[in-house]
């Protein structure tokens, strides 16, 4: 195997083994290993026409001591449930999750980046509607499977500052829609309001609420936070998704002595915050320089010298030692293979 470890792009790489389980008759099946990338799939199943999907992401860090640590995974396992039931599918039971997410990483041990590479394995469960149905109903067939592969940083830039862009013109989701639940669905609809920012150089589109464009949603693939008067701030809305690693930085904020609040933000608040990032599984932190509103001509700048402020770097280095094992976990976020 020759991977250049410190120079991957956060893209599909093949891996030896995936992990599967089918939801047939009521009842979930056996775990079973394929070493297919390939599945197969009836043409009329409601993944496929009514958008019965769900999927999660999380990964896996080799630390210096060589061990395998996975991060957050019953909080993955939680988050799916709850896309389950927002799009009425065969929910999968938190053990089995989390034994098909140990399972998928240990056959694939070799792909497990080292440590210091910049580099970790990403972690794709998916669960899809396979039960053919013509009419607008849940299927009564399901599959859940695990891949993983290595990658390096989300945005090419790593942790350096990047630009974000509001476009009015586009939305991300309703507030009564399914922005609060991780469905493929999402995705396609921040496509090309996300392709264009980075035609225009941006690493992402800071989407405002649909419903008034007042206050600040979701940034990109990723969850919105700000930093100012030593309090760390992010958004509370029904159309964004509950960041797993927002949630973990919530904590270590607190624990670093910050006050934190999550409430709606107003889109004119923005100048007013002293450091801004977004942050997410495959994203970890990216902090932002700057904000530039299109729609009305108007630039925000959140960094004097051109790097992270000090409170964002701080909560990157802590969660990443975490993450890595480089710090004792007293939270008990990590799971470590045997």
């Amino acid at each position: 195997m020759n991977i250049d470890w410190s120079n991957l792009s956060f893209s599909y790489l093949d891996t030896d083994y995936n992990v599967r389980c089918y939801y047939r008759n009521g009842k979930w099946g056996e775990l079973e290993v394929s070493s297919s990338n390939q599945i197969n799939i009836h043409m009329a199943a409601t993944a496929l026409h009514y958008g019965q999907e769900a999927f999660e992401g999380l990964k896996a860090y080799r630390g210096k001591d060589d061990k395998i640590r996975i991060f957050r995974v019953e909080e993955n396992a939680r988050r799916m449930l709850s896309s389950s039931k927002g799009i009425m599918m065969a929910e999968v039971p938190e053990a089995l999750f989390v034994e098909a997410v140990k399972k998928a990483v240990s056959l694939n041990k070799r792909f497990v980046p080292p440590y210091e590479s910049g580099a970790s394995l990403y972690i794709r469960p998916l669960l899809i509607g396979t039960g053919p149905k013509v009419g607008v109903q849940p299927a009564d067939e399901y599959l859940f499977l695990v891949f993983v592969t290595p990658v390096g940083p989300y945005f090419k830039e790593g942790f350096k500052l990047t630009s974000v862009a509001v476009m009015r013109e586009y939305d991300r989701a309703a507030p009564r829609g399914t922005g609060n639940i991780k469905v493929g669905g999402n995705y396609a609809a921040g496509l090309r309001a996300g392709m264009l920012a980075k035609e225009k150089g941006y690493s992402a589109v800071l989407y405002l609420d649909s419903r008034e464009k007042k206050y600040i949603d979701e940034c990109g693939p990723a969850n919105f936070f700000g930093i100012k008067d030593n309090t760390y701030i992010t958004p509370e809305s029904r159309s964004i998704l509950p960041s797993i690693t927002n949630k973990s930085l919530v904590q270590l904020a607190k624990d670093m002595g910050l006050k934190t609040e999550i409430r709606p933000i107003p889109f004119d608040e923005v100048d007013t915050f002293e450091e801004v990032g977004q942050c997410g599984t495959a994203a970890v932190i990216s902090p932002v320089g700057r904000i530039d509103d299109l729609d009305n001509n108007k630039s925000y700048s959140f960094s004097k010298d051109g790097e992270p402020g000090p409170v964002t770097k701080k909560l990157y280095h802590k969660l990443r030692a975490l993450q890595y094992g480089d710090e004792p976990d007293p939270y008990g976020w990590v799971t470590i293979l045997e």
